[in-house]
């Protein structure tokens, strides 16, 4: 992503400190929705109240800046699109599927972005991008793998909501980088219209019935919306705004480490060993991937 903002930052650490506090948050998000679901309040409607009460608090400052969104009307829908859909399918896989799990598979988020980049901005596949790409590949595989796999057999809809959040993560940033400088509100704005929008379309073809809202549950829902996914995004979209992509890409990692203690102490779920062997793969291949990047900017 690109830079918003005009100014830098009062300090080098204020971005590096963002990036952690998101991928902790975010590490951690599977929990309050869970307790949602156990409160009575399915993923789908869950989404929508979270993200509305966030967008509520967004509305004076995007419509302050509806000129430039007039600007780039196609950019912003199409960030509407893909980063609503990588939020609400990350929210609905972390509730049907396991917190490491799907957190590993979302971020194979690097292959699809090479492979964007080869294909729709055109940049040479380097040897040590297609090693990546093969080890990133193997892992999720591994990953996907059941004894009694046959095909279409044996992966989950955690796993496809998982993987297609992290493709339409990495279709997202290539329409930010796209875009050139805009402002962080604005695109924190289209993201979240763009889930608000997907969830109302999801629960009128499902004809999901509107649940039992208890004061305990739509305060946890409201609260969790804002001010915490308003913080989540922004500290996401700061962090990225500021820091070299090899950088944030690394420190964004900490989310699966956050996940993983997370998922451990609160819950029961077992993750097998070559479900550790293909995480491995596709954490090292995210590496590969950033240094690889670093390096090509430092010769060039």
């Amino acid at each position: 992503m690109l830079s918003a903002m005009s100014s830098q930052p009062r300090s080098h650490y204020f971005p590096a400190l963002a990036c952690v506090v998101a991928a902790i948050l975010w590490g951690l998000f599977w929990y309050p929705l869970r307790l949602l679901e156990e409160m009575g309040i399915p993923g789908l409607w869950s989404s929508l109240i979270i993200y509305s009460a966030t967008m509520f608090f967004l509305v004076p400052v995007c419509w302050k800046g509806r000129t430039g969104f007039l600007k780039h009307k196609l950019e912003y829908i199409l960030i509407g699109l893909f980063a609503g859909w990588t939020n609400l399918a990350f929210i609905l896989a972390m509730l049907e599927g396991e917190v490491v799990r799907v957190l590993l598979l979302f971020y194979l988020s690097p292959v699809w972005a090479i492979l964007l980049a080869v294909f729709i901005l055109h940049e040479r596949l380097t040897r040590v991008g297609f090693c990546s790409l093969v080890i990133a590949m193997v892992g999720g595989a591994l990953m996907l793998w059941r004894p009694d796999l046959n095909f279409s057999k044996g992966i989950s809809l955690a796993d496809v909501y998982a993987i297609t959040s992290g493709m339409a993560f990495a279709i997202s940033n290539v329409v930010i980088r796209k875009m050139g400088p805009t402002p962080i509100n604005l695109k924190i704005g289209a993201c979240c219209i763009g889930v608000i929008v997907l969830t109302l379309c999801a629960l009128v073809l499902v004809q999901l019935p509107v649940p039992d809202i208890t004061f305990n549950s739509g305060l946890l829902a409201l609260l969790t919306g804002f001010p915490c996914m308003l913080v989540m995004v922004w500290t996401a979209q700061y962090g990225v705004t500021y820091l070299p992509i090899q950088r944030s890409s690394v420190i964004f990692l900490l989310e699966i480490v956050a996940g993983a203690i997370s998922a451990a102490i609160w819950t029961d779920e077992i993750v097998r060993n070559i479900e550790y062997v293909g995480g491995i793969l596709i954490i090292s291949a995210g590496l590969i991937s950033v240094i690889n990047e670093k390096n090509h900017n430092i010769s060039s």
